[in-house]
């Protein structure tokens, strides 16, 4: 009896083993991973008084971002009751009962730009205490090391390292060592946040995502241009921006890819027709970086709120990346 117990102990064992060291390992090494990334997402004015109402802004978009692994937008905004307007020609601040919405279709938000700041210090740390436990955020922190940090995410065994960086006024929103904002831009700090996210963090795909570039111009800046490169050469596998509230570019260096801007997504109170359209970035990845990805089209209407037409696209690639070896 005790000599059958130790097989049958035996065999569970084994059965267990094999699952783990031969299913799932080669599951996480032949997994794509489907992220995506929508740019601009403002909660207060039009679109919120449309969740106020009981609606859903994402609606349309709610199957696309159900059959991806990890959804990534900027909160352009700040969430709360805190604080008193800056002294700043648009100020945003929307009503808590937008966490749940973002909660619902949102893996990750990005808090780096120049609206979460704009109520002062105590909404800010309001934002970030609302959105801690129901939806993850980077680029914002307490203090500087906090805002600096990469939101660490891992998916069918890959990891990944998000970080969030403004670099548009006001300087005053950002983090410092002793006071909660935003991480801002320095040029080497984030450098040294994408090889710290390589070698000390162990991260496979790392992104960063940039508040950047200038309003309203449908090329990006030879700043863009030239700290996207630098960037992939500290080891981003991919480098997406926002900021500009219009659609720019692509690029590719050594293989790797470069979204300048990926325009609004959720935003009211413009009047350029090219504010109305953004891209919503699909990408799907594998270990050892981007596989292939694409970009559907997000039609905004005055209410702010965008509609998705799934025959309309926008540019795509692929990459010659091959699985890691067994």
């Amino acid at each position: 009896m005790e000599l059958f117990v130790r097989l049958f102990m035996l065999f569970v064992f084994a059965s267990s083993f094999g699952a783990t060291a031969f299913g799932q390992a080669a599951v996480a090494d032949d997994a794509l991973v489907e992220v995506i990334y929508v740019g601009d997402i403002m909660v207060d004015d039009l679109p919120g008084k449309y969740i106020e109402d009981g609606k859903d802004p994402f609606a349309e978009f709610r199957e696309t971002f159900e059959k991806a692994d990890l959804v990534v937008g900027n909160l352009e905004c700040v969430v709360g009751m805190k604080g008193s307007p800056e002294d700043k020609p648009w100020t945003f601040q929307a009503h808590p009962r937008v966490v749940p919405i973002l909660a619902h279709h949102f893996d990750a938000l990005s808090v780096a730009n120049n609206h979460t700041g704009d109520y002062g210090k105590e909404a800010f740390l309001e934002t970030l205490e609302l959105l801690q436990g129901k939806v993850a955020y980077f680029g914002g922190g307490k203090n500087l090391s906090e805002a600096r940090k990469p939101l660490l995410l891992e998916k069918k065994g890959i990891r990944f390292a998000l970080l969030g960086y403004n670099e548009f006024k006001p300087r005053s929103f950002a983090a410092t060592e002793t006071t909660p904002g935003c991480a801002w831009a320095v040029d080497e700090h984030v450098l040294a946040d994408l090889r710290t996210a390589r070698d000390e963090h162990k991260a496979d795909i790392v992104i960063p995502y940039m508040h950047w570039g200038r309003e309203g111009e449908p090329d990006p800046s030879d700043r863009q241009k030239d700290f996207s490169k630098q960037m992939i050469d500290a080891g981003a596998t991919v480098v997406i921006g926002a900021h500009p509230h219009i659609v720019q570019g692509t690029d590719v260096y050594k293989d790797k890819l470069i979204v300048y801007s990926l325009g609004n997504f959720v935003f009211d109170d413009f009047e350029e027709p090219s504010a109305f359209l953004g891209w919503v970035l699909r990408m799907r990845f594998n270990r050892q970086g981007l596989v292939n990805w694409d970009t559907l089209i997000a039609r905004i209407d005055k209410q702010g709120i965008p509609h998705l037409n799934a025959a309309e696209k926008g540019p795509e690639g692929s990459f010659a990346v091959e699985a890691k070896a067994k």
